[in-house]
């Protein structure tokens, strides 16, 4: 973008500068007079030999002015080009770092994310600005990178249930005596699972933005509920579910914290044993906000693999699956934004006999 027509900053600084400079020689100039110009004799004096111990004739006003003048004059000019000249010079090289942020901020608005300014020297105004501006490039570097990655995972993802539809239906097409029963039993199958994504995906989209009304909640009444919703999962896979705990008071959207402790349990009954497995589910009131742990028991679980959990479309390699409850790999992706946009925090750590335990923290109550 071009600059507008006008003084620019460091003209404005370099006049700036001049002018204090010779304000300050004006002023200089002022007090000579003022204290000792003003106090020479306007006529000569004449000094006899015996009412002093020196004798001559005192300087007059006027031959001083005379000569005082043009001298003031010349130090005032000198003082105008040298605070031009230093000024130019001085401003030029106070707003240097600017100089470089400007073009770290023109290449990041052009779309290269990966330039970083890295100012050297003491830690001043500038310093501090650079290194804020270099930590909000690397945190919308690596946002954007997410939401390509996002991008191109949830494509993938759309576009198998739309590839098995199409086969479906070209081998009807094809084949006019196959089962239609079954066609359509196999067609609805892939149309929920394609609507369950898309569900999904705008609940983690609207768990990003953050815009929702919040109202005081409990997360024990939460955890009953979806536990009681997924009690009939637990008991066909023959797992304990059991909830503990007290009171947890927060503040939040109750639909996205319902929907952030069913998929806490929900994964947490799927990715367990095969049978005879167990969930936890403990909410308690802790400092000045709230606790929700879910723990489960399952396989056990490489380190490396569980901080990778969050991501979107990331599917532990260890955890049991089913053609069931196969997910879309967006449980978990989905927990991380909703408890980002309540300021809460979410962590996962592998317990030792197998399984994995997740606590949640979220603010308390206002």
């Amino acid at each position: 973008m071009d600059r507008a027509r006008g003084l620019s900053i460091r003209f404005k600084l370099t006049l700036s500068y001049a002018g204090f400079l010779m304000v300050a020689g004006i002023l200089l100039l002022a007090a000579v007079w003022l204290f000792l110009l003003r106090y020479v004799p306007e006529r000569a004096l004449l000094v006899s030999s015996d009412t002093a111990p020196t004798h001559g004739v005192f300087p007059i006003r006027s031959n001083l002015l005379h000569v005082f003048a043009p001298k003031a004059a010349a130090v005032l000019a000198f003082l105008l080009v040298l605070g031009l000249v230093g000024g130019w010079i001085l401003a030029g090289r106070m707003l240097a770092p600017l100089t470089h942020i400007t073009d770290a901020a023109r290449k990041a608005g052009s779309g290269s994310l990966a330039h970083r300014i890295r100012m050297k020297g003491r830690q001043d105004e500038f310093r501090e600005l650079s290194d804020t501006f270099d930590s909000m490039l690397e945190q919308l570097e690596s946002h954007v990178a997410e939401q390509q990655r996002f991008a191109a995972n949830a494509s993938h993802e759309l576009r198998t249930p739309l590839a098995i539809s199409r086969t479906l239906l070209d081998v009807a097409r094809k084949d006019p005596t196959r089962d239609r029963g079954e066609l359509i039993e196999r067609l609805h199958s892939v149309n929920a699972r394609a609507i369950d994504l898309t569900e999904a995906l705008l609940l983690l989209s609207r768990g990003d933005r953050g815009n929702f009304t919040r109202e005081s909640l409990d997360l024990s009444l939460l955890a009953e509920e979806a536990a009681e919703t997924l009690l009939p999962l637990a008991e066909q896979r023959r797992i304990t579910l059991d909830v503990t705990g007290g009171a947890a008071p927060t503040s939040g959207s109750a639909e996205l914290l319902l929907r952030m402790v069913t998929n806490l349990v929900q994964n947490a009954i799927v990715h367990n044993l095969p049978t005879g497995g167990a969930v936890t589910v403990h909410t308690e009131a802790h400092g000045y906000g709230s606790v929700l742990r879910v723990e489960n028991t399952g396989r056990r679980l490489p380190p490396e693999l569980v901080p990778t959990l969050t991501e979107p479309f990331r599917r532990g390699t260890e955890r049991v699956r089913t053609d069931a409850h196969a997910g879309a790999g967006l449980g978990l992706a989905i927990v991380q934004s909703i408890v980002r946009a309540h300021d809460g925090t979410l962590d996962l750590a592998p317990r030792p006999a197998g399984g994995l335990v997740v606590t949640v923290r979220l603010p308390g109550t206002a």
